[in-house]
């Protein structure tokens, strides 16, 4: 697999535009409030108001998986775009701010009625593990008249967020952004996003593998929920017959990349102290994008993904707070 360098940019993302509220808070946090430990649950606006009114002081910044993993591209040096819906609210001008702000492309015109943007609330247990509650107000609407075309044909990867897959005019949007990518010989990409995302989408993305994605990400849970057993390296066969690459993760053991019959086990980055787990898949898929745009084989691809992810586990919110590039 190799993207083409001669395009305009090396990938556009599309998802869930969100901002991101994060704090620390002890482990019986999530018991008193019925929190699924480690889970992305999707929360509704009244909920989304208690939550938030009972968790502790913490961040709020710009957020959303493929956003995430847009800005750590930018990061790194690769040129990046994000097709994402917020909402002409506070909350959207934040978002759109600090999605430029890290040199990512975004274009998308806001929206100027339906819900507000959307938010999700995180919780970081001491062991480093986020739990999310998410309240995907105008970002779930993405519809096809969102995708511009010739921003996709510019791309040489096209990214999509299993996340966003919850509505029907959101799934049309990706088959649609998708279709325009593949007919254009571009790169297509899914993130697995979520085991609970698999366990309600699991038919739906098997014929999407199958049919439409070239590159695919997802941790070792990701996988292993796809196919319905507990062993990694039967799941992980499982899914690299079914793509062109697929670059799974799998925590302090590092990243498995399998392409063309052969396999890659590729070290984690080691860290002092793992702070924050948030955005670690995220910023993965960022240093294996850009690897993929500089053409350096697939095992360099997930160390650079590695190093990516090693950086934003050091500290809380799911960006680096240096820039990647200067650790490349």
């Amino acid at each position: 697999m190799r993207a083409n360098p001669d395009l305009a940019l090396d990938v556009v993302g599309v998802g869930n535009a969100i901002v991101d509220v994060i704090s620390t808070v002890p482990e019986d946090f999530l018991d008193q409030h019925g929190l699924v430990k480690g889970a992305m649950t999707l929360i509704d606006t009244e909920r989304a108001t208690s939550l938030y009114a009972a968790m502790p002081p913490g961040i709020e910044t710009s957020g959303g998986s493929a956003a995430n993993t847009m800005a750590g591209v930018a990061s790194l040096g690769g040129r990046s775009t994000y097709i994402g819906k917020v909402r002409d609210d506070q909350l959207g001008e934040v978002f759109a701010h600090d999605t430029r702000n890290g040199g990512v492309g975004f274009d998308v015109p806001f929206a100027t009625e339906g819900e507000p943007t959307a938010r999700s609330l995180i919780q970081v247990t001491p062991d480093a593990e986020r739990t999310m509650n998410t309240f995907l107000g105008i970002s779930a609407f993405l519809n096809p008249g969102d995708i511009d075309q010739e921003i996709v044909e510019s791309a040489a990867i096209t990214y999509c967020e299993g996340y966003l897959w919850d509505r029907d005019e959101a799934k049309d949007a990706i088959r649609h952004a998708m279709t325009i990518a593949s007919d254009a010989g571009r790169i297509v990409s899914l993130t697995l996003s979520d085991s609970f995302c698999v366990d309600r989408h699991r038919d739906e993305w098997m014929d999407l593998l199958d049919d439409r994605v070239d590159l695919v990400f997802a941790n070792d849970a990701e996988v292993c929920s796809m196919f319905e057993t507990d062993d990694f390296d039967a799941a992980a066969r499982q899914i690299a017959d079914m793509v062109e690459v697929a670059a799974l993760t799998r925590s302090a053991e590092g990243s498995v990349v399998l392409a063309n019959g052969e396999r890659f086990d590729v070290p984690a980055t080691p860290v002092e102290r793992v702070v924050d787990a948030t955005g670690a898949g995220d910023l993965f898929a960022s240093g294996f994008i850009y690897g993929l745009s500089l053409g350096v084989p697939l095992e360099r691809c997930a160390e650079l993904g590695s190093i990516a992810a090693g950086e934003v586990i050091t500290h809380m919110g799911p960006r680096p707070h240096v820039q990647l590039s200067s650790l490349i």
